[in-house]
């Protein structure tokens, strides 16, 4: 089993919406209406949208690779590219998806360990995520992890207001 991971660069733009329409539509096409998927995949990972925040240097993408292939990916935030302010002693993992062929790997947690890695570079103090309610196996996953609730906040699939459940793990 050979896991690599490589930080993301503008050239890999294409190669990111692709994984990124791929891993989302995976994990949330059987729940949500194809109206809304369709509305949030197009604004969410236009080449555009992606080029701006590969471009932020607040923000940071990693693929990871299972055998020599993209398996997955991280985004993280700090400081003013956070989703939500949470304030400067905090870094945001904004997503961490894993294709599903390749789940059950240990990439899940190899691409949190590189978050937290990261934080501790960067003197943060705490990590956090958004994980929408109804996601359960990533709820549970990241309970494991050490994450606890500290909060909610509204996400918008297309039209449709859900609730994603703030999670929070501190690193001192």
């Amino acid at each position: 089993m050979d896991i690599n991971i490589k930080k993301c660069t503008l050239g890999d733009s294409h190669e990111l919406r692709e994984i990124s329409y791929e891993t989302f539509n995976e994990t949330f096409k059987h729940q949500n209406s194809s109206n809304n998927m369709k509305a949030y995949l197009e604004k969410a990972f236009n080449l555009i949208q992606l080029k701006k925040e590969l471009s932020n240097p607040s923000s940071q993408f990693f693929f990871v690779y299972f055998n020599n292939e993209v398996a997955g990916y991280l985004k993280v935030n700090t400081d003013n590219a956070q989703t939500e302010e949470m304030g400067d002693e905090l870094l945001e993992i904004e997503r961490i998806y894993i294709k599903n062929k390749f789940q059950k790997h240990g990439l899940g947690k190899y691409l949190l360990n590189k978050a937290m890695e990261l934080a501790m570079e960067y003197k943060k103090t705490k990590i956090w995520l958004g994980v929408w309610e109804e996601n359960e196996n990533a709820i549970a996953f990241y309970r494991k992890m050490g994450f606890v609730q500290t909060g909610i906040h509204s996400f918008y699939m297309g039209d449709e207001e859900q609730v994603d459940l703030i999670m929070t793990k501190i690193l001192i």
